[in-house]
């Protein structure tokens, strides 16, 4: 299935009951006085955090959601029925906005996580209520409150543990499907991958971690370019991003300037992304010869300056792939990095 990761809808709560306007009749009782019950109070609607569904996609075919209506109020006292409250699972990681105001509503992050977007109107009020010593026989009701209705704006982001950012074709897919049992499209064209793939990376018992192959990135993606914002928006949620490299791009590009051209892109984006823990995953070293590869990644290291934590991969040939999922297991686990393996 596609992944959706976005979805506009409108959601009303339930109009509250009207109350009763009544007066008790009865054979032996002629002065019974007003009986009249309170109407019922309209169901609310609400947004709920389930880890079974993972995209919105359902939200794309069915925009309108409501609550019911709470039922009038009866004579002889007697209330109305509130309407039933309307419950809608979205995966975790929704972000809620309404769509008028851009105000953002709730951000469920955990499975179980609720929200109230929509308050089901109260509960009219019934001429019973207004009896007094003054008033025997009061004709006054009070009708239910109007429901809320709102337009929604969801949008959900990616919770993975690692991200991998770099253009397109640098090899993040075979990179996913080689470390994890994801199976994303893999073809030789720019922008294969159009929708995040999610897979877990298992490195020893008990220890795994989720990484996220997302859409690649060209200059310009900040400003909407190739697909933008829709994949920027994903890495905000990552705790460490893998910037895969191609060191022999097909179309002969320099590898070093591929990498400024998306650190630019985060950047500008968003500054702050740049101060996030960011590894340098120099890819596709099976298109060199075994002796050339360490100088070669070399050079590019050294014309980038390059401060932080450096591997040399193949994900094809599936080379150093165990050692880097090692290392971001102890990063993760807020133990810094080690030489050491797992037991």
């Amino acid at each position: 299935m596609k992944f959706i990761d976005e979805a506009t809808i409108s959601v009303g709560a339930g109009k509250g009951g009207n109350g009763a306007c009544s007066f008790l009749r009865l054979k032996f009782m002629p002065f019974g006085g007003p009986d009249g019950g309170d109407g019922g109070s309209g169901g609310s609607v609400f947004l709920r955090a389930d880890e079974s569904i993972n995209t919105l996609v359902d939200y794309r075919y069915v925009r309108i959601y409501k609550a019911d209506d709470g039922e009038k109020g009866m004579g002889r006292d007697s209330s109305g029925k509130g309407g039933s409250d309307l419950t809608l699972r979205v995966p975790v990681g929704t972000m809620i906005y309404d769509e008028d105001t851009n105000e953002l509503i709730a951000d469920l992050t955990a499975p179980g996580d609720i929200a109230c977007v929509a308050q089901g109107g109260r509960g009219g009020v019934g001429n019973a209520r207004f009896k007094s010593s003054v008033n025997r026989s009061p004709r006054r009701t009070v009708p239910g409150g109007e429901g809320e209705n709102r337009n929604l704006r969801l949008e959900l982001k990616v919770l993975a543990d690692v991200g991998l950012v770099g253009l397109p074709n640098a090899g993040k897919s075979t990179l996913i499907s080689a470390m994890s049992a994801a199976r994303p499209k893999i073809a030789d064209y720019p922008f294969t991958t159009l929708y995040p793939n999610l897979g877990v990376v298992s490195v020893a018992r008990y220890n795994s971690f989720v990484i996220a192959d997302l859409p690649g990135l060209i200059e310009g993606a900040a400003e909407g370019a190739g697909l933008g914002i829709q994949f920027l928006k994903h890495v905000s949620r990552t705790r460490l991003l893998f910037h895969v490299v191609d060191i022999m791009p097909v179309d002969e590009s320099d590898p070093v300037e591929n990498v400024n051209a998306i650190t630019h892109e985060l950047e500008k984006y968003n500054p702050e992304l740049l101060q996030k823990e960011r590894w340098l995953v120099l890819n596709k070293t099976d298109l060199l010869p075994e002796e050339e590869v360490q100088a070669h990644c070399d050079n590019i290291v050294k014309r980038l300056n390059w401060k932080g934590r450096v591997f040399i991969v193949s994900g094809v040939a599936q080379r150093g792939l165990e050692d880097l999922a090692q290392q971001a297991m102890y990063y993760l686990q807020g133990q810094g990095v080690s030489d050491d393996e797992f037991n």
